[in-house]
């Protein structure tokens, strides 16, 4: 409608203004009734006539033109007139519609607002009604209700609340601070946990042993008879629940000293009630040592098996492929209690003969112990680290020899050669130390040792102790300091190997425990030995200086000459 509606109103060829004065029509709309417009002045009606019946008069022409001007202006003001109330029409047709339908709708929701305060008026009355009728039965319900939820409540509360969801408590635990009688009284406590793990394995691994013979043969004919008649897993839960019984008449009083694997004994040392503050220092060194080594050995077990799933070596993972599969097809293949009589006397087997033969034969274990031989192959993340670093250093030497191959004089090695390719963090190597090219430090101290330099000799403080890095040559012994003005080789020492008188361990404060942490190196030419102290790995570097020097010193040949 509101399309038919716009094509009419826009209709006419004229706009608005040019519309007749529609005062003496009847209104058509409520909206245009009081549009005033002016007229344009009409002929007379006689005028007309009369040029009707005279067309061929004076001006003939131009009067009959003007008659069909007038004729098309009246049919046009015609049509305008009649589109303009059409549109009137349309308009008022409309908005009659739009007003009953919202008369409609007002009167609908008036209805559901009454529908919904009857149905509200029926349902109390009904409620009350059944108060009246039914006072009994409702007080009854609630009764048998109420008594309902108490008794589901006291049967199932407690499961239901161990359900409910909460969110997780972080508790932080109060540490205790470092103390040398409470870190002594947990090793105490730990060796006192363990020991009873301890001599079970130290046991087990005796009977595996044949530190008794009468004694493992007897267990490896009862292990070998129950496994072949399929009572393995029987015996051994059987064993366990009389160590149990045992363990609780022990507990009740009784004294058994009888056990079921040989017993081992290992010597004990009493326990120190007072400490000095040395022994005191002594034994958090010992712990930490121990918690040291023991937190190595875990973790090169944890980077072995990673590395052995990881086919870091896939040699050793290929075996372990192999082994799966079979493993698997034979699992599909055979029944389980063919399975479990051939693992029961695999593991008596193994656990009584092979493993003894293996332990007292160890070039066997050496050659057929695959397990062993592939645990012990397997490499850590820091074996990885140091392969790849020499694979690395190997692929870049060759590639190093042959850029330099032009400049290499004759009669020089590929390895004086490569010796002039070391550098510290202040130069080459040979021009630090003012030593020949050939000179470079071993492979054991290729980045050298931080020490610091004790020189008794001087009194000044700048010269009495100097911070740097200890290297050791076939020759030498150069320590480069790591003073900024050092930059001449004023400051760095280099000693001959054959001039040394003595080399030994050095302690510099004697009141701490332990062998100390510095090396101690007599020459002719200082009156007090010269101490490098402060060395993290002083007894690696110990035993390279020390072999290095009696190596040169067992040589016949005399030493080349420092100088340039």
């Amino acid at each position: 409608m509101l399309k038919r509606l716009d094509k009419i109103r826009f209709r006419g060829p004229r706009t608005r203004d040019d519309f007749p004065d529609l005062n003496e029509s009847p209104p058509a709309s409520d909206n245009e009734c009081s549009d005033d417009m002016q007229l344009k002045p009409r002929a007379a009606p006689r005028d007309i006539e009369e040029s009707l019946r005279d067309p061929a008069g004076s001006g003939s022409p131009t009067m009959a033109v003007a008659i069909q001007d007038f004729q098309r202006s009246e049919s046009d003001r015609l049509n305008e007139v009649k589109g303009h109330l059409e549109i009137a029409l349309l308009e008022k047709h409309f908005l009659q519609e739009e007003l009953r339908k919202l008369r409609e709708e007002t009167n609908v929701d008036s209805l559901r607002q009454e529908l919904d305060r009857e149905r509200s008026k029926r349902i109390d009355l009904e409620q009350k009604m059944n108060e009246v009728l039914f006072p009994a039965d409702k007080q009854q319900k609630e009764v048998w209700s109420s008594r309902l939820q108490k008794w589901l409540h006291e049967r199932f509360g407690v499961y239901i609340e161990d359900f409910r969801f909460q969110p997780e408590e972080s508790t932080v635990e109060a540490e205790e601070p470092l103390s040398a009688k409470r870190l002594t009284e947990n090793m105490r406590r730990l060796k006192r946990g363990a020991r009873p793990v301890t001599n079970f394995l130290r046991n087990l691994s005796a009977l595996s042993n044949w530190h008794s013979v009468y004694t493992s043969a007897i267990a490896f004919i009862i292990y070998m008879n129950a496994a072949w008649h399929g009572w393995a897993i029987p015996m051994l839960l059987f064993l366990a629940i009389l160590r149990l019984s045992l363990n609780y008449l022990i507990a009740r009083g009784w004294r058994i000293q009888w056990s079921i694997v040989p017993e081992v004994s290992e010597p004990t040392e009493p326990p120190k009630e007072d400490l000095t503050v040395s022994e005191k220092f002594q034994l958090v060194l010992d712990v930490a040592q121990k918690a040291q080594n023991l937190f190595g050995k875990m973790a090169d077990v944890l980077e072995k098996i990673k590395n052995l799933f990881m086919w870091v070596q896939p040699e050793s993972t290929r075996k372990l492929y192999i082994c799966l599969w079979m493993a698997f097809i034979t699992s599909c293949v055979l029944p389980y209690k063919l399975m479990g009589f051939m693992m029961g006397l695999y593991a008596g087997i193994k656990f009584f003969i092979i493993d003894f033969l293996f332990k007292s034969c160890p070039k066997l274990r050496d050659k057929y112990d695959t397990p062993f031989i592939v645990w012990n192959s397997l490499p850590t993340d820091p074996q990885l680290k140091e392969r790849t670093n020499a694979t690395v250093s190997r692929r870049v030497q060759p590639v190093v020899s042959r850029s330099s191959l032009a400049t290499i004089p004759c009669g020089v090695s590929r390895e004086e050669e490569a010796g002039r390719s070391h550098s510290t963090k202040k130069g080459a190597f040979h021009e630090i130390f003012n030593v020949l090219e050939s000179e470079r430090p071993l492979a054991v101290c290729e980045n050298g040792w931080r020490c610091c330099l004790i020189n008794r000799d001087r009194k000044m403080p700048t010269d009495y102790i100097r911070n740097g890095v200890l290297y050791v040559t076939e020759n030498y012994l150069c320590f480069e300091s790591s003073s900024s003005r050092s930059s001449s080789s004023k400051k760095n020492k280099v000693i001959k190997l054959v001039d040394i008188t003595d080399i030994q361990k050095y302690k510099v404060l004697s009141v701490l425990p332990g062998s100390g942490m510095g090396i101690s190196i007599a020459t002719p030419s200082t009156q007090k030995p010269l101490v490098f102290g402060a060395m993290i790995h002083r007894d690696e570097a110990f035993e390279a200086i020390f072999t290095q020097y009696m190596k040169i010193m067992t040589t016949t040949k005399p030493p080349a000459s420092a100088e340039l």
